[in-house]
């Protein structure tokens, strides 16, 4: 039995929902085998956050070399990368090691509107990371912050796509969690065709680590080897059933329910 692998290279969130704790609980209910390179160690909790604690660029260089030269990975993750010497770094291994499944999550701004990444940063990321990115998968305002357009309208999505892929992404999806309706709607963009996907829209306050786990979700599927339309479609699901059956957790921006997709897949396979 082969064992499927992805790394998450990211911020540890000390709340559980989001960051490597929301990235490997979303490995472990898709099958894979996750492991960490953190990047910066947070305190935080349903509120907010507290304080950032940036690791070292050894330390995070030390953690991945560790996972590379031992165990290797099938899928990589990026998440909170904090600044541009932390992103020129990983690109750097990434490049080093020939790893290919690249997920890009970028991370900017916490629910509680904490910054996540240094200002200085968002032009490392568009001149360095994604160019080697497999998928980028930003929110609303982070597709905004990215590549400079206002997204009021469908079809200004689809330009920010375009430009996203423009800068080099493979893939881009674009969620749609920020956007109005009783709908939300995410957007692939493979520089042919566009993909819709749309799910029922929940009013909870317990959306926190949706982002991290979405494109965990995407990489631990991109890991077993399914394609990426497939992979946008499971993790399009596993998000819709962990925000459906929330956990009610914290007095702030709660968690979403990691176990809620395997749950009901085991209810629909009886």
């Amino acid at each position: 039995m082969s064992i499927r692998k992805a790394l998450t290279i990211a911020g540890s969130d000390s709340g559980g929902g989001a960051g490597i704790q929301a990235d490997l609980k979303t490995f472990q209910e898709l099958n894979v085998f996750g492991m960490t390179a953190i990047t910066a160690v947070t305190a935080q909790n349903t509120l907010g956050v507290d304080a950032v604690y940036p690791m070292s660029l050894e330390a995070i260089e030390k953690q991945i070399d560790a996972v590379a030269t031992d165990i290797g990975t099938d899928a990589v993750k990026t998440g909170m990368l904090f600044s541009g010497e932390i992103i020129e770094l990983v690109v750097s291994k990434i490049k080093k090691y020939n790893w290919s499944q690249i997920v890009v999550d970028p991370v900017m701004i916490a629910k509680g509107g904490a910054a996540l990444l240094k200002q200085e940063a968002i032009d490392a990321m568009c001149q360095y990371l994604l160019p080697i990115a497999t998928v980028i998968t930003p929110n609303i305002p982070e597709a905004e912050e990215l590549t400079g357009i206002s997204i009021n309208t469908w079809d200004d999505r689809k330009l920010a796509a375009e430009k996203l892929y423009e800068l080099g992404a493979k893939n881009v999806i674009i969620k749609g969690g920020h956007g109005s309706g009783d709908l939300l709607i995410d957007l692939l963009f493979d520089g042919k065709n566009y993909t819709e996907l749309q799910s029922k829209r929940f009013s909870t306050k317990n959306t926190h680590g949706t982002g991290c786990t979405f494109a965990a979700a995407t990489a631990a599927c991109l890991a077993n080897g399914k394609s990426m339309e497939e992979s946008f479609r499971i993790a399009k699901d596993f998000v819709y059933y962990a925000i459906k059956e929330d956990l009610h957790i914290g007095n702030g921006h709660g968690p979403t329910n990691h176990w809620a997709y395997q749950k009901q897949q085991n209810h629909s396979m009886k």
